[in-house]
């Protein structure tokens, strides 16, 4: 099978899964329900997942795809700090409308109690990738301080999204995540912008 096959089949899966949760909720979707939806098998399922509380960890994957996507919308003539405010904007407005609050609460508390792989701190991820270059892209263009590493920077915006978003979930998303991380970010990340 090949990889894009495999990346294909996940994909399906993943996707499913949490337009279910969505949906119906975490503890009233089946893995009937979500081999249906993403029309595969369940010798797919098992060959990916071992169970449907795994499936907590790819919403990372999800987010992956999400800024994959968003990468094609960065335009060449907008800055570094503009790009990482508008792949911040992007990302929590979709967040808003296709996660629950339940569900990424959920994420965040297993990612804490984890012994294995924290998925959130993957630095081979898409989303630390593209930080990554969106970021060095701005040192070199003289956009963003050079006081500090790339690194740096992409670790503090990092963080401040998973604060943002910890917050929204502990509000139990009694406000707008994408209007309040509109207003927070460039506050948060405005010492990494050369004036």
């Amino acid at each position: 099978m090949s990889n894009k096959k495999n990346r294909n089949t996940k994909g399906r899966i993943i996707d499913a899964a949490w337009k279910l949760f969505y949906r119906k909720g975490y503890d009233d979707t089946t893995i009937d329900e979500i081999i249906d939806e993403s029309e595969t098998s369940r010798g797919s399922f098992y060959h990916y997942f071992k169970g449907k509380d795994s499936l907590l960890s790819s919403l990372s994957y999800l987010f992956d795809e999400k800024y994959t996507e968003l990468e094609k919308s960065l335009k060449d003539e907008k800055g570094s700090f503009e790009k990482l405010m508008f792949l911040n904007s992007e990302l929590f407005g979709y967040i808003e409308k296709n996660i629950s609050v339940d569900l990424l609460a959920r994420l965040y508390s297993s990612q804490l109690i984890t012994k294995g792989c924290r998925h959130l701190l993957d630095y081979n991820r898409i989303y630390y990738k593209l930080l990554q270059k969106i970021v060095v892209e701005g040192q070199e263009k003289g956009e963003l301080c050079t006081n500090v590493t790339a690194d740096e920077i992409v670790k503090t915006y990092a963080l401040c999204e998973r604060a943002l978003i910890y917050d929204w979930c502990m509000h139990d998303g009694e406000y707008s995540l994408k209007s309040y991380s509109e207003q927070k970010m460039p506050v948060f990340l405005s010492g990494y912008k050369k004036i």
